[in-house]
């Protein structure tokens, strides 16, 4: 429950040095100690240029769109993008009762696993902030709006711009509150460097992390393949990833599997929310059905559009979101954690307009941000799952079709 005390306190203040000082810390203690180890390395399909089918929202206001900055401190501790080049983030000053928290969100952007894949990021705005935009729009769970996003509207917000190709793991007095987030590759990053952000923190501080569509699965593709595992390991091996995982994980098997999150959940200390949809497009079109187990073609419509699948495929799709729901049925126990598991066929949700809006998907008719504001403030547990598709009427199933007719022609 809120308090009305600190509200009127935290309202009328200004910012002292230990403030600024916490600031830095939950600004940089994700980036200085992440990217050392960068090499040249380059996107792995997840930042596609297309046009998806999600709902389109209200322009935003000048307010929305927020600078980039360059982490100049970075340089004593060796701390470079691929090319070289400073790390950056956007930051939004928080005020009334939301000024003494924050929110890091990482941005998502896929992985590289050579030398000649990761050579190309470089020249690119995930690979190098010489690309980077100067400002970019802050929506969904970065949202100043009050109506897109009601519990975290008025927090100091972060969002740490990703350059290394690795989920941000080549190595290289009052209440205070901190909540780290991101999505996909930023995803993975928050289940990888949640606790070591907790460590970074004030004792009395209220740390939490949310990962959205970060739970990518050690699954076979439909040839029986491993291929997300094959190309993890040659991420870690380029990368010195290995050093960043739990010890305790790497220990007792092979390193690889310790990045993933079925793996990391289950020694995370820090309270956690998991939001990742049964069928995410994604994982459907590069884990389960890669261009290269498809010769023939047959899923060449249903990896792009769950609409486009056949009875066969859709069972097939349930077996994958199966395996999902069994990935997390320990984690389902762990009775600080939180999640929304919707029947959806996208990727990420948390930073547009599916977060919290009249369009957004929902689970007994909570949206994603009221099911993670139940979680974070305690109000009430919060482990939603949804029936399979397609019992979701709500979904705003994710389409690359047309794009690829399109670029076809």
């Amino acid at each position: 429950m809120e308090n009305t005390g600190f509200r009127a306190f935290c309202c009328r203040r200004k910012w002292v040095k230990r403030d600024w000082a916490i600031a830095t810390v939950a600004i940089t203690v994700i980036i200085a100690a992440i990217i050392i180890f960068i090499l040249f390395f380059t996107v792995f399909s997840d930042s596609r240029n297309r046009k998806t089918s999600s709902p389109t929202f209200a322009p935003p206001s000048a307010g929305d769109f927020v600078p980039l900055t360059l982490l100049q401190s970075a340089k004593a501790t060796g701390a470079f993008c691929l090319n070289g080049s400073l790390p950056g983030y956007h930051f939004q000053k928080g005020f009334g009762s939301g000024s003494s928290n924050w929110l890091l969100h990482i941005e998502g952007g896929g992985w590289c696993n050579s030398i000649e894949s990761c050579n190309s990021r470089k020249g690119t705005s995930l690979g190098s902030s010489n690309y980077m935009e100067h400002q970019v729009q802050f929506a969904g769970i970065l949202s100043q709006d009050p109506s897109q996003n009601p519990d975290f509207y008025n927090w100091n917000k972060v969002k740490l711009r990703y350059c290394d190709g690795a989920s941000f793991a080549g190595h290289p007095e009052s209440e205070f509150k901190a909540f780290l987030t991101g999505c996909s590759a930023g995803g993975l990053a928050t289940f990888i460097h949640c606790d070591d952000f907790r460590d970074q923190l004030p004792k009395d501080a209220t740390v939490k992390c949310l990962a959205d569509a970060g739970y990518f699965l050690d699954e076979p593709d439909i040839l029986g393949n491993r291929t997300m595992l094959a190309f993890y390991r040659d991420v870690l091996q380029l990368q010195g990833v290995a050093k960043s995982l739990q010890q305790d994980c790497v220990g007792r098997m092979e390193p690889v599997k310790c990045i993933f999150p079925q793996e990391i959940i289950k020694n995370v200390k820090t309270p956690f929310f998991v939001v990742n949809p049964a069928y995410d497009s994604w994982q459907i079109e590069n884990i389960l059905v890669p261009i290269g187990s498809d010769p023939q073609g047959y899923w060449s419509s249903c990896r792009l559009s769950i609409k486009k699948c056949d009875a066969t495929q859709v069972k097939r799709l349930q077996g994958y979101r199966d395996a999902m729901l069994k990935a997390l049925s320990m984690f389902q126990r762990n009775e600080e954690g939180g999640m929304f598991i919707n029947s959806c066929f996208s990727h990420c949700q948390t930073s547009y307009s599916a977060w919290h809006s009249p369009n957004s998907p929902r689970i007994n008719n909570k949206t994603i941000a009221e099911s993670v504001g139940d979680w974070y403030f305690n109000r009430k547990e919060s482990k939603l799952i949804d029936c399979p598709y397609p019992c979701n009427p709500t979904c705003n199933n994710d389409d690359y079709t047309s794009s690829v007719l399109s670029a076809a022609v």
